[in-house]
């Protein structure tokens, strides 16, 4: 599957760290607590960012980073109804990309995800 996504301009800060990082590949998982989603997740890895424009529910085809804290680092992508949340209780995350092509997708990548278990992701400039 191939997703474009658009960056977030009240992200900035979020947005030029995670392009330093550049093509980023990583395994998706299916979300245990936060509804109709699937997350990266990233244990104690440190972006050097804090919280900007964070939400705790992202709609369809937004992508959350969430610095750490109450649970460990991680990115978060909706493809249905998500209150993103851990064991610890709801969470919130800056919202740095919105896919804007291929969402008609995205209910496919959740559900191989649930079903199938973890997928390998790319992140890559156009």
């Amino acid at each position: 599957m191939r997703f474009v996504a658009e960056t977030n301009p009240e992200a900035p800060k979020t947005v030029e760290a995670f392009t330093r990082l550049l093509p980023y590949r990583q395994k998706i998982i299916h979300v245990r607590w936060s509804g109709e989603g699937c997350w990266i997740p990233l244990g104690d890895f440190e972006l050097g960012v804090g919280f900007e424009n964070h939400t705790s529910h992202p709609s369809v085809g937004d992508i959350l980073f969430y610095p750490g804290g109450y649970s460990e680092t991680e990115i978060i992508l909706a493809y249905g109804s998500c209150s993103f949340a851990s064991k610890m209780g709801p969470l919130a995350g800056n919202h740095f990309l919105t896919i804007v092509e291929g969402k008609e997708q995205l209910r496919a990548l959740g559900n191989k995800v649930l079903w199938q278990g973890a997928q390998d992701i790319a992140f890559e400039l156009l």
